[in-house]
């Protein structure tokens, strides 16, 4: 499991890295959007990934890697919309917004730990596919909840879908890095 944390934190770091770039780009813009704004954002990211796998046909040149990352920054967003609700105006600087995502990810990554405990790190044996379908799901059910007011009656919230969404993508992320290992190797 010290390789799965390992590359879990080589993968966030990445995410946080594009994250704060984008952040110092374009301020704080996200803080105004509503949930079911950035869950469609996430969709439409999700939605390409597997449109990316069952198609050998790119018309733009930005692979999986670019959209799962997005899933990560758009969830830990919606995560920090969540526990401090939508703004009229952007009111974080950039470095507030990085302790906030720092919170987040580690929360997220608190869960991955327990879920990787308890299932013995049954992620490694998933293809990738298997990971995006997983990710639709959670976005579908996110939808559902909002169409229903936030209201559950035996689900978990959103935050918790947000979560796993989070830590599916990660997985995938990993999965991927470990895929062109040999591809670097040979060339």
């Amino acid at each position: 499991m010290k390789e799965t944390y390992r590359a879990y934190d080589e993968v966030i770091g990445q995410c946080r890295e594009l994250f704060s770039k984008k952040m110092n780009d374009y301020g704080a813009a996200w803080r105004i959007l509503r949930l079911p704004s950035l869950t469609d954002q996430i969709f439409i990211k999700a939605q390409r990934i597997r449109s990316l796998q069952e198609n050998a046909t790119r018309k733009v040149d930005e692979g999986e890697r670019s959209e799962f990352i997005g899933i990560i920054n758009y969830s830990v967003m919606a995560l920090i919309q969540l526990e401090r609700g939508v703004v009229e105006m952007p009111d974080l600087s950039t470095s507030q917004a990085l302790e906030l995502y720092d919170t987040q990810i580690a929360n997220t990554r608190s869960l991955m730990e327990a879920k990787n405990h308890d299932y013995g790190e049954a992620w490694r044996d998933m293809r990738v596919s298997s990971l995006t379908d997983l990710i639709l799901q959670k976005l579908l059910r996110v939808k559902q909840i909002e169409n229903n007011q936030g209201v559950t009656q035996v689900s978990e919230g959103v935050d918790a879908n947000y979560q796993d969404m989070i830590n599916y993508a990660v997985f995938a992320l990993i999965h991927l890095g470990a895929a062109d290992e040999p591809k670097k190797e040979e060339a």
